[in-house]
């Protein structure tokens, strides 16, 4: 299990919003290379968002997970695949059935030299072929971040039979770990 409390100089961060933030922070806090992971609330307008605002679409914020990773065990564009491996980066305001703006696909880079990269990344991703409809992540830098609550920290490790972690966020945290095998901490001794 990565150390996801105390952050380490040697990392790189990245913000990631794929829809319940709660899917996100399961399978980054699997993933081998990865320091630290942190559920929070980015890019909206309101000063101090909680839980309750953000659900009802009217802050603007997105539901995120920063993502703090050791560059020399994982890159940035692993991350990044990741990420589109376990969310629809074509799916407009949506992921399954959570629906609003807070549930958008984006990604927020934190440096000028993280942007190229996931500039880059993003339109290699559009010009493969791999996907059917348009990629509609948002990119941006990083604003207005936010933690959320306490209790979202880790929550599908503190809630795994929950009803929404049993049949959304568990297959997310399956479909990493069947596409990254070498990536997921389970898997190793």
């Amino acid at each position: 299990m990565p150390d996801t409390h105390t952050p380490d100089h040697a990392s790189s961060t990245i913000t990631l919003a794929g829809g319940c933030f709660w899917c996100i922070d399961a399978v980054f806090r699997r993933t081998r290379g990865v320091r630290h992971v942190e559920s929070g609330y980015s890019n909206g307008h309101a000063p101090h968002p909680s839980y309750e605002a953000v659900c009802g679409g009217q802050t603007g914020h997105a539901e995120v997970v920063q993502v703090q990773f050791d560059p020399a065990v994982l890159s940035l564009q692993q991350v990044l695949e990741i990420f589109f491996t376990v969310h629809d980066p074509t799916t407009l305001n949506r992921q399954g059935n959570d629906v609003g703006t807070q549930y958008r696909s984006g990604i927020y880079w934190h440096t000028p030299t993280q942007e190229a990269e996931v500039r880059d990344w993003v339109q290699a991703q559009r010009d493969s072929g791999r996907y059917t409809q348009p990629i509609v992540t948002e990119l941006a830098p990083l604003q207005n971040y936010h933690p959320a609550e306490a209790y979202h920290q880790a929550y599908f490790e503190h809630n795994p039979h929950a009803g929404y972690c049993a049949f959304v966020v568990a297959p997310k945290v399956g479909k990493f770990q069947k596409a990254f095998p070498a990536l997921d901490l389970s898997q190793q001794g």
